[in-house]
């Protein structure tokens, strides 16, 4: 399997383009997951429902299986600071690319995500990962005439804009992301 994470601040557009990657590469014959970050006390039973009773009895994992899927819940002791790695370790390794929004820290390749703040919001552009972090092996913006800083000739600038464009790459540049493991 290949593994590229896609790294950016809140509302830079990650799970939009994530949306749009999955289709295109869907559409391309690829088989894809995800894996997503979540910074919140997330939850994806419903309360009420057998698997959330099971839950709030005590039952350490859940395991919801029906014709059509599975989703497997996990209740951790203490909080975890789990990383991209371990995440992988619990995906089906038969599917050719897993998408990777979030664990901007992580150590695998990543296309960083930027958009040019709106110039009558006032705001100020967000920074750039891509000067301190190695990971970085493309820059996808909405503006390059807008980036604070220029990306190195070798790093790939994609048209955030184009997600086939995008997944055209991925698919050119594969070889340099399949997943090695936890040494990569």
């Amino acid at each position: 399997m290949k593994a590229l994470g896609f790294a950016a601040y809140s509302g830079m557009g990650k799970t939009t383009l994530l949306e749009q990657l999955i289709a295109a590469l869907r559409a391309r014959g690829q088989r894809v997951s995800t894996v997503k970050h979540a910074h919140h006390d997330v939850d994806i039973d419903i309360p009420g429902k057998d698997s959330w009773r099971h839950r709030q009895a005590g039952a350490s994992e859940v395991l919801l299986i029906c014709d059509k899927r599975l989703a497997l819940v996990r209740e951790f002791e203490a909080e975890q600071d789990l990383d991209v790695h371990a995440m992988l370790a619990e995906l089906r390794s038969d599917v050719d690319w897993v998408l990777i929004e979030g664990f901007k820290h992580g150590n695998l390749p990543k296309v960083e995500i930027w958009r040019a703040p709106d110039p009558a919001s006032g705001k100020l552009p967000k920074p750039l990962r891509f000067p301190q972090d190695p990971h970085v092996v493309a820059l996808a913006t909405d503006d390059v005439a807008a980036l604070p800083v220029q990306p190195p000739a070798h790093m790939a600038l994609l048209d955030l804009n184009q997600p086939e464009q995008i997944a055209d790459w991925m698919l050119a540049n594969a070889s340099r992301f399949e997943y090695q493991g936890v040494n990569a």
